[in-house]
């Protein structure tokens, strides 16, 4: 993402002036194995060896320690294999136990995040996973990092306080429709939808900030909210779908490549096709009253 890169590249300088390191260790959690990988790479190489070209006196070359991590299904040797065209612990979101379905009592009926229509134990569920998860998460970096190091996160999150009210709620309620219809149409067992969630949440940047302080393992740098069209690929500043088939199409391939293996594995390996066209047409009717835009956290921690 474009706004992360002056954050990425300001905790590096910091980090560099601040601990001259004769060796760095730089993790991207969530490298995926395309050109972007790469890009980050090479852009992290360029910052170091700017911040060095500024130095007083003589600046020895520091070591660089790069660890790419993702999901067990990335394809890392094609990852490997592009690196020549360079020149120069495991964390698991998971689904909270307490949502699954009790003596027959469905908690979020034909749903798979959070609706309108969540009774308020689920969505309280769903945040309380979400703090178990963070907080791990935070403890482990923690341990990972020197004192003085620095973390930059960029996740999706939440502009309105109101839970009910964010774009992931939108986003995947369209999703849970196409999941009914494929139900209605008998392709889809009734019983595997009501046994399926989404393991995310999008937190307001008051719920991280909180969880932050409370860690007392991070000093919270600089945090912003950003927003971004469901099209990846409509990159326009006004409010307006110039194409909303075309749109419609793109964030259906957006959502597919993030849910696919997870969709397949509850669902069966026939239906993503049938899923994800049917997304695609509502999608596009959704984009033709309004265009929607995905709130993303960007933050920059440093360990204490």
């Amino acid at each position: 993402m474009v706004q992360t890169m002056p954050i990425v590249e300001n905790a590096i300088k910091e980090v560099c002036i601040a601990l001259v390191p004769e060796t760095m260790v730089i993790a991207d959690l969530g490298c995926s194995s395309g050109p972007n990988t790469l890009l980050f790479i090479s852009n992290v190489i360029n910052i170091i060896a700017g911040q060095c070209s500024k130095s007083i006196g003589e600046c020895d070359p520091v070591e660089l320690q790069i660890f790419l991590n993702d999901l067990p299904g990335n394809d890392f040797n094609q990852l490997f294999s592009s690196l020549e065209k360079l020149n120069q612990g495991t964390i698991v979101e998971q689904v909270p136990e307490e949502l699954h379905a009790r003596n027959g009592t469905l908690l979020n009926k034909d749903n798979i995040y959070i609706t309108k229509t969540t009774p308020s134990f689920v969505v309280k569920c769903f945040q309380e996973q979400f703090h178990k998860d963070f907080s791990l998460f935070l403890k482990l970096r923690h341990e990972e990092l020197v004192y003085g190091g620095k973390m930059v996160l960029t996740f999706v999150g939440r502009k309105d306080e109101d839970v009910y009210n964010g774009d992931m709620n939108q986003l995947y309620g369209l999703l849970a429709r196409s999941l009914q219809s494929l139900v209605a149409k008998g392709l889809v067992d009734k019983e595997r939808l009501e046994a399926f969630y989404l393991p995310l949440y999008g937190p307001s940047i008051s719920e991280v900030k909180e969880m932050v302080l409370e860690s007392h393992m991070f000093k919270l740098d600089y945090i912003k909210l950003v927003e971004l069209s469901w099209d990846p690929y409509d990159d326009t500043e006004g409010d307006d779908v110039h194409d909303s088939v075309r749109s419609g199409i793109n964030v259906s391939k957006f959502v597919r490549a993030l849910l696919e293996p997870l969709i397949a594995s509850h669902f069966g390996e026939t239906i993503p096709d049938l899923l994800f066209a049917d997304y695609a047409c509502l999608m596009s009717k959704h984009l033709e009253q309004e265009m929607s835009k995905s709130a993303f956290i960007i933050m920059s921690l440093k360990k204490l």
